[in-house]
C-alpha cells in the first residue's frame, strides 16, 4: 500500500473514531404501540448512528413512576415491572449481552437482576430495562413480577435469556445526548417523565 493510501486510511479511521451518535425528535409513538400511546410522550427521541442510519427510537412514559424504597445496589425506587416506555428498532440491534434485537417495537420495563451470584459483575447497579414485544405487552398500568417479565421478554429474544439494556437513575439532569463511555459503550442520557436516567444503547458486557 502506498503512503497516500496509508495516510487516507489513517484519516478515515480517525474520523470514524470521533464520529458521534446524535439525538433528534422521533415524532409520535408507533402504531404498533397504540394500546400504550395514552401513557407515552407524543414526541420521542431518535438516536442516529455515526453513519446517519437510525439505531433506535424511544418514547418514554409522560409521567415518572412513583418511587418507594430503593433496593440494595439499585439506583431507582420505582416498582419492579414499571413501564418506562417503548422502543422501536428499525434494523438489527444488540442488547447488553450481545443478543440480537430484531427489527420491531418493544416495551421497556424496569427490573432488577437477582442478588444470587449469577449476575455478579454485569453492571455496577442492578437496574435494567427489559424489552418485550409491544404486541403482547399492552397494559401500561401492569407491574409484572420478575419471572413473568422475564418470560414475556423471552418472546422477543427467542433465547433462554431476556433482552436487557443497562439503565440507571442519575442524581441530576444531564443534556439529552449520547456520550461515549470507554472504548465500546455509548450511553444515552434522557428523562423518564422528570427523572433523569442513562442507558447503555451500544456495548456488550463481558460477564
Amino acid at each position: 500500500m502506498t503512503f497516500a493510501k496509508l495516510f487516507s486510511a489513517a484519516v478515515l479511521t480517525a474520523a470514524l473514531s470521533f464520529a458521534q451518535y446524535k439525538v433528534s425528535p422521533a415524532g409520535p409513538p408507533p402504531a404498533e404501540a397504540s394500546a400504550l400511546a395514552g401513557a407515552l410522550v407524543q414526541d420521542g427521541l431518535k438516536v442516529a448512528k455515526p453513519d446517519g442510519s437510525t439505531l433506535c427510537e424511544i418514547w418514554t412514559v409522560a409521567t415518572a413512576p412513583k418511587e418507594g424504597t430503593v433496593e440494595q445496589n439499585a439506583t431507582w425506587g420505582a416498582p419492579q415491572g414499571t413501564l418506562l416506555g417503548v422502543v422501536r428498532a428499525p434494523a438489527r440491534w444488540s442488547d447488553r449481552r450481545g443478543q440480537t434485537i430484531k427489527p420491531g417495537v418493544y416495551t421497556m420495563r424496569l427490573s432488577f437482576y437477582p442478588m444470587n451470584g449469577d449476575h455478579q459483575g454485569v453492571a455496577l447497579q442492578r437496574d435494567f430495562a427489559i424489552l418485550s414485544p409491544a404486541a403482547v405487552d399492552t397494559n401500561p398500568a401492569a407491574l409484572p413480577a420478575f419471572d413473568a417479565l422475564m418470560d414475556m421478554s423471552r418472546k422477543a429474544s427467542g433465547t433462554p435469556h431476556p433482552l436487557v439494556l443497562s439503565l440507571w437513575k442519575e442524581s441530576s439532569a444531564l443534556p439529552v445526548a449520547v456520550e461515549a463511555d470507554g472504548d465500546t459503550d455509548q450511553v444515552l442520557h434522557f428523562k423518564v417523565g422528570d427523572v433523569p436516567v442513562s442507558m447503555i444503547i451500544v456495548g456488550k458486557s463481558e460477564h
